[in-house]
């Protein structure tokens, strides 16, 4: 799960079309850094977007969401009215899971979500990783 950060504080100062702008740029970043044929990134609502990445590590995992990041915020897309950073950035929740015929798909997603969040009350541009069904020790700062 990914977060333009602040971003109705964005459309706020620079109003709605470069918003509209910013969103195909963000979203043209986070597609060029999935690599894979089977990677898929789309927009989820709003200023979210979500990505999966099957067949993946936890440390595949976490250097591809860094680097989503890092493209976003090296776009150097000007954001006056963000407490992160004085571009644009991102707040990147990372969930993974083993699939299966007992896996629940929405658990998955509530735990990217809940990654999301502690993404945004870290400081916002920056990432959070967990494992589906471990414990803390299986969570990136």
């Amino acid at each position: 799960m990914l977060d333009i950060d602040h971003f109705k504080r964005y459309n706020d100062h620079y109003g709605h079309q470069q918003g509209d702008d910013t969103l195909r740029q963000v979203a043209s970043a986070i597609k060029a850094c999935l690599l894979r044929p089977g990677d898929l990134a789309a927009r989820y609502g709003g200023e979210e977007f979500a990505c999966i990445v099957p067949a993946i590590d936890f440390e595949g995992a976490l250097g591809v969401a860094e680097r989503i990041e890092r493209v976003v915020r090296s776009l150097q897309i000007a954001h006056a009215d963000s407490d992160a950073a004085a571009v644009v950035t991102l707040s990147i929740g990372v969930a993974l899971g083993k699939p299966g015929r007992d896996a629940d798909p929405s658990a998955l997603l509530a735990l990217a979500d809940a990654q999301l969040y502690r993404a945004k009350h870290s400081g916002r541009g920056c990432v959070r990783v967990a494992v589906l069904g471990a414990g803390a020790e299986a969570m990136a700062p």
